[in-house]
């Protein structure tokens, strides 16, 4: 008698569109995003990127002759996603619109989350580089063209560059005032001196870092290759061994006196860098945000094809309010990431970045835990969208760093309160309700109260933004339960009145 045979399983989730998603085509909605999104959909692309992962990068520190090389070995699949990320122009403005951007990269990044980080940085390095106009006039052209062209070479020699950043050092973290690394001024630049915790991609073509030199913490640009075809005297120390993340490759690196660019005026250095933060902070809301869409979208095909106790997981009340909840907390942070990458608001870009971030494990677990065992296996896709969600909160400032961003930019930045406000007074009663009940806190707030405060302003700007652009069944049901407090703890505690039927309808996939 046969016993294995296979029923009430779950069909491969492939084959569809990544772009269609309604919270999305809100904001973005042409030929080449989708063209995008099939390509991320496709069982082809799907694969490659569980290989990038499932063979991490490997780091050669010298050839087999002894010689000191540095260079990171990736898998082939690594190079075929940041091809066509670059070459759909994610890694740079796509016909000057960030918005446009954004949303590649919100799709993209749902095939795979790792190549995303040397994408982001390369984005985000242009207007730092902007402050040193001669940098910027042989670079720019470079960082924002559409050819990836891997390979340690002279940059100026090249088709196209990825950027990096290495800013963190072992003993301050993100206290990179406390950086120890050493500027010393030559003829055409400076010697750079000092260790570094945390280089993501080092095998880019150029980085921005930040260094002492005598005028006080200042950035620069680092290149991997010099002019004459000479490696800089940059060392890879060891790959970090992180929980995700695993495609792509983070070093701890040496400087021994390599040669830099000075980007900035000495003592500007976190001025000047800030420029790439602020931009690589809009992509850790987006990568987030594209992680819970992903995430959902497994959890709503899960429910919709598997049976239990006599009808389909998605029939079921307590799992329709689970889907409910999550593709809420979905739109809700697609939304906020579109709305910033289009505006791109001082405080409303710090604001979101604590939370949407902070939101992103949570609502990876439960996504997780609708697929059952089947979720904890690794095939499924599951764990290694878990083991990515912390990473987005933790980059460019963990979630005390973001909050207190917050508080100094209010203080610093008063026109930035009036600008948050503006964007969201007015609009639903119950969010002016929840600004009343916010009160002076905007003006004068204690540093043990910072979490508590911006989570009140990001729940109060994804609430205003659905009201404006969201669906409305998905706007009432995050007012009523995030800000009107008709809510439990976990997911899956909306109130009986909720229409549950129009929100899960967006969250399943069409294929």
């Amino acid at each position: 008698m046969a016993t294995h045979e296979v029923t009430n399983q779950v069909p491969p989730l492939s084959g569809h569109d990544v772009a269609d998603d309604p919270a999305l085509l809100s904001w973005v909605d042409d030929a080449e995003l989708h063209s995008l999104g099939r390509l991320a959909g496709s069982p082809e692309w799907q694969e490659h990127g569980r290989l990038a992962n499932a063979y991490p990068p490997v780091l050669h520190t010298h050839d087999r002759f002894g010689n000191r090389i540095d260079e990171v070995e990736f898998h082939p699949a690594w190079h075929e996603l940041m091809d066509v990320a670059v070459s759909h122009g994610l890694h740079a403005y796509v016909d000057g619109g960030h918005l446009e951007r954004a949303a590649r990269f919100y799709v993209w990044s749902q095939v795979e989350a790792g190549h995303g980080c040397p994408i982001s940085m390369t984005y985000a390095s242009v207007p730092a580089l902007r402050v040193a106009p001669d940098l910027a006039e042989s670079y720019e052209p470079l960082l924002t063209a559409r050819n990836y062209d891997f390979g340690l070479r002279a940059p100026l020699s090249k088709h196209g560059l990825i950027a990096g950043m290495s800013m963190t050092e072992k003993q301050g973290g993100s206290d990179v005032r406390a950086n120890t690394t050493v500027a010393k001024p030559v003829a055409d630049g400076y010697l750079l001196t000092g260790h570094k915790w945390f280089t993501s991609a080092p095998m880019s073509d150029v980085f921005l870092t930040l260094a002492q030199a005598p005028g006080g913490l200042t950035c620069f640009l680092v290149p991997r290759v010099l002019p004459d075809g000479t490696r800089n005297r940059f060392f890879l120390q060891r790959l970090k061994d992180k929980l995700g993340n695993k495609s792509n490759a983070s070093a701890e690196i040496e400087y021994d006196e390599a040669f830099a660019h000075r980007v900035g005026d000495e003592g500007r250095g976190v001025r000047t860098i800030i420029e790439m933060v602020n931009m690589t902070r809009l992509d850790c809301v987006l990568g987030s945000a594209a992680g819970m869409r992903a995430g959902l979208r497994q959890a709503a095909h899960h429910a919709a094809h598997r049976k239990a106790f006599g009808s389909y997981l998605i029939d079921q009340p307590a799992m329709r309010n689970v889907l409910a909840d999550l593709a809420i907390e979905s739109e809700a942070a697609t939304t906020a990431a579109m709305w910033l990458a289009q505006h791109r608001p001082r405080l409303g870009l710090a604001v979101t970045k604590y939370w949407v971030c902070k939101r992103g494990p949570v609502h990876a677990a439960e996504a997780l835990e609708c697929l059952g065992g089947n979720g904890y296996i690794e095939d499924s896709g599951m764990p290694r969208l878990f083991r990515e969600s912390p990473l987005m909160s933790i980059w460019e400032g963990s979630g005390n760093v973001a909050a207190l961003d917050v508080l100094r930019a209010m203080k610093k930045e008063p026109d930035s309160v009036q600008e948050f406000l503006a964007a969201v007074t007015g609009v639903d009663q119950r969010i002016d309700r929840a600004l009343n009940d916010l009160g002076t806190a905007l003006s004068d707030v204690d540093e043990s109260q910072a979490r508590r405060v911006v989570e009140k302003m990001a729940l109060i700007l994804q609430g205003a933004l659905l009201v404006k652009h969201g669906h409305p069944a998905v706007a009432d049901a995050f007012l009523g339960s995030r800000l009107g407090g008709d809510w439990g703890v976990a997911f899956g505690t909306l109130p009986k009145s909720t229409d549950f039927a129009s929100i899960i309808d967006r969250a399943v996939t069409k294929t």
